[in-house]
């Protein structure tokens, strides 16, 4: 038993004397691990996962979404002064042309395929030349595949067209009643002009100049009742944008607001009913504010990405100083839903058959 007893004594400690060995073992090659391949590398002591740190970055960087369509707010002014509008005047803030062009280099860099410019009104800055040099520049320099506008209209002159109109794939006009009377209820009025007159000039010209004509309208508790079926079948666009009136805490909504949206403001069960008295428009593009929300990929006049998440616009950090993957982390930007409501389709000018 004696014997037993010490030979049992003499295993034990043999054993403790391996264990300490294979430890010490373990973090003397802790270091290599890192510089194996992926497949033989070891795990680090303390480390829950086994998963290389490069791996987990690379699989983190996969969740990054893409920028194919990106919405650039280069100005907040604007000549009209809808009583909805969520991007208002704060700031008079352009960037430099070439500023802008930079950015909009990174983004093709980055994914981008199609580039829409809004305001504010984007006519405004140097009477549509700063936004007839970014279109032209995004098409003949990026070779970008779509560049659209979106417009009010007011001033938007034929010259324009026979300048840069071979640039442009889609020109989107806001038109949210084809009843002057509303439309001035609504702010969507400058001087004299006749809103509705204008919409038909510009339908013509785009015909002229092969420019995809798309029209954009905010229902809202002005226009719901509004049976616009036989309008928008005379102009034909290729899409009518039909949005719900959208409140964002701080720009048209809330204590600090410029605007005071509350009063246009629908019911969803509103809202599907004027889609259901507009169902046979074939062009008819419905959006909610659930769709809305989250789906667009938004650039303000700092190229700084938009969070609009929390029911306000919380800015990234520009992705001039930051560069495109950094700043689109913050964007709040749900690629999900862009796809599901249709936010990717034949946006190329080249590709649409144009009447």
């Amino acid at each position: 038993m004696a014997l037993l007893a010490r030979l049992l004594s003499v295993g034990r400690a043999v054993l403790a004397a391996l264990r300490g060995r294979l430890g010490a073992l373990c973090w003397s090659l802790a270091p290599l691990s890192l510089s194996l391949p992926l497949s033989l590398s070891l795990p680090l002591p303390g480390r829950r996962d086994s998963a290389p740190q490069s791996q987990r970055e690379q699989e983190r960087d996969d969740e990054l979404p893409t920028p194919t369509s990106v919405n650039y707010h280069f100005t907040r002014q604007c000549n009209y002064k809808c009583g909805f509008c969520f991007h208002t005047a704060k700031t008079s803030f352009v960037l430099p042309l070439e500023e802008a062009k930079r950015g909009l280099a990174m983004l093709k860099e980055a994914g981008m395929e199609k580039i829409n410019f809004s305001g504010g009104e984007p006519f405004l800055q140097d009477r549509g030349e700063f936004v007839g040099k970014l279109v032209q520049f995004c098409k003949q320099e990026l070779e970008l595949p779509s560049v659209s506008i979106v417009s009010n209209g007011s001033l938007i002159r034929k010259q324009w067209f026979e300048k840069y109109g071979e640039y442009l794939d889609i020109l989107a006009i806001s038109c949210d009643s084809f009843d002057e009377d509303v439309n001035i209820l609504i702010g969507r009025r400058q001087g004299k002009k006749n809103h509705v007159e204008n919409l038909h000039k510009l339908r013509q010209w785009c015909r002229e100049y092969a420019v995809a004509f798309k029209i954009n309208s905010v229902i809202n508790r002005f226009n719901v009742e509004e049976d616009m079926n036989e309008q928008i079948k005379a102009l034909n666009p290729v899409r009518w944008k039909v949005f719900q009136c959208l409140l964002i805490e701080g720009e048209n909504s809330g204590e600090n607001a410029l605007r005071e949206a509350e009063k246009f403001v629908i019911s969803d069960e509103d809202f599907d009913r004027f889609l259901d008295r507009h169902k046979g428009v074939s062009c008819l593009v419905p959006e909610s504010n659930q769709k809305m929300r989250d789906s667009y990929l938004i650039l303000d006049e700092y190229m700084r990405f938009l969070n609009c998440r929390n029911g306000r616009k919380e800015p990234s950090k520009s992705i001039l100083d930051v560069g495109v993957e950094a700043a689109i982390k913050f964007s709040g930007f749900d690629e999900k839903m862009f796809l599901r409501r249709g936010g990717k389709y034949v946006w190329s000018k080249a590709d649409m058959k144009l009447d």
